[in-house]
């Protein structure tokens, strides 16, 4: 299509992409979209397409685009009061209205929100203030974090370093020392083919104990996870694992951190995943859902236990010396408050509920028996497709292949957008949490074309 305008010159000489091959987009040989609107699940861009979106952006657009609500939300906040700073005492009307509502929603034990734009900043929060707690609590050594393997936690410095996945590591000289990494809780690529889902978490609280008694419980401050692994495979996790990890956390005096980025505010057919995973958190992090994406804002959630022990700490050395410009931007406040509001009046918490199950039950059906589908796994509205070179030995496909990225092109020619995840031949979903059943539909028989046309290929 001919354009009067230069702006597909201007985006590949001056726009930096996230998560993109520089030099193949720069050459044009990556394709470009410029995406125009949206409504419901479904996006448009300037070439006239229009597609419906099964990874809600990033799994962010829990109420689906175009609600406009949210935006005028926005708007009449930006006419009252674009921005004032939360330092000192600080507030705005829409950010401590937010902070009342997010409490109320959140697990009973948690006391306090404090306030950043993006989920990567939210956990560089946690950990400074995880830092800063076992100080005040006279144990300076007692600072090193336990993350995961395939677990993903923000492209920071220390974020980066949480994230298990080698392509937010490789030539970033991450991940830094203080953060170790134990198994991941991924009972379809687990080493012994014999073990029961029971078994495998009780492998996995092994692990992670001989992972705390080598490097010393005095010297391990926190571990990190996901409710359901997100970016690594959208793995929900195995029968008994959040019990027998938080008991080992437990016996030796570890805070949990519960990375609800992707499964906070109804993702997994509850508000919280930690409430449906059955998790007891110490600090929850959440960005995405929170506004669905309509402003930037992301929030650390603080427990009651932790936050009496950063008071004290003010008490002892002052002023807590940690902020952002923009924490609590009344911005993204309001567009939060107007967000929550959405996701209670549609019902859309217990829609993700509903109609996740629907699209994994059928994406199961529709693929079953498929030489090369290893895996249909999902929770609420969550779910993946695996694919692989022999499903009975489980052997995988030579990444080079790059057989779930030529799936995922193959939708989108049918209308549909997935994600191909890094680290493997996985197809990811994570709709907007207002899909209906006959866009489920839609999503599955995109998925079973897509797959049965690549693989025939192969």
């Amino acid at each position: 299509m001919l354009r009067n305008d230069p702006l597909e010159q201007w985006d590949r000489e001056h726009f930096f992409h996230p998560s993109t091959h520089l030099a193949q987009f720069a050459r044009g040989e990556l394709p470009e979209r410029i995406v125009t609107g949206g409504k419901g699940v479904f996006i448009e861009d300037r070439d006239g397409n229009r597609l419906l979106d099964g990874f809600a952006g990033l799994y962010c657009v829990n109420i689906g685009y175009g609600r406009q609500e949210v935006a005028e939300a926005i708007a009449k906040q930006a006419k009252e009061l674009a921005y004032y700073h939360a330092y000192v005492g600080h507030g705005t009307e829409a950010s401590i209205t937010l902070s009342k509502m997010v409490i109320d929603r959140a697990p009973s034990n948690m006391s306090r929100i404090y306030y950043g734009l993006g989920g990567s900043d939210a956990n560089e929060t946690n950990v400074k203030l995880v830092w800063y707690y076992n100080n005040v609590l006279g144990r300076p050594e007692k600072k090193k974090i336990i993350s995961r393997w395939r677990g993903y936690h923000g492209s920071g410095l220390m974020t980066g370093s949480l994230t298990g996945l080698g392509l937010f590591h490789k030539q970033f000289d991450l991940p830094l020392p203080q953060v170790l990494h134990t198994e991941a809780p991924y009972y379809f690529r687990r080493k012994d083919a014999g073990q029961s889902e029971e078994e495998f978490s009780a492998h996995c609280a092994a692990e992670l104990e001989a992972l705390i008694e080598r490097e010393g419980a005095d010297t391990i401050a926190a571990f990190i996870g996901e409710p359901v692994l997100g970016t690594g495979g959208i793995v929900p996790p195995p029968a008994g694992y959040w019990e027998k990890i938080q008991a080992v956390l437990k016996k030796h005096d570890i805070l949990l951190i519960a990375d609800e980025v992707v499964t906070g505010f109804g993702r997994l057919g509850t508000m919280f995943g930690s409430v449906h995973c059955g998790i007891e958190p110490d600090i929850i992090t959440i960005a995405k859902g929170l506004t669905s994406a309509y402003a930037p804002l992301s929030g650390s959630i603080i427990s009651e236990k932790v936050w009496k022990v950063l008071e004290d700490g003010t008490d002892k050395f002052g002023a807590i010396g940690h902020g952002w410009t923009y924490s609590a931007h009344p911005i993204g406040a309001a567009a939060a408050v107007a967000n929550l509001k959405v996701i209670d009046d549609l019902g859309l918490v217990e829609n993700a509920g509903t109609v996740g199950a629907y699209l994994n039950a059928k994406m199961a059906e529709a693929l079953a028996g498929h030489r090369n589908v290893g895996d249909v796994r999902g929770e609420g509205m969550l779910c993946a497709v695996e694919l692989v070179e022999d499903k009975a030995s489980r052997t995988f496909f030579d990444p080079g292949k790059t057989v779930a990225a030529k799936a995922v092109a193959a939708m989108l020619k049918r209308g549909v957008i997935a994600r191909a995840m890094p680290e493997g031949d996985i197809i990811g979903f994570a709709p907007p949490l207002c899909l209906s059943q006959d866009e489920a539909d839609v999503i599955v028989k995109a998925t079973k074309e897509a797959v049965e046309e690549v693989c025939a290929a192969l």
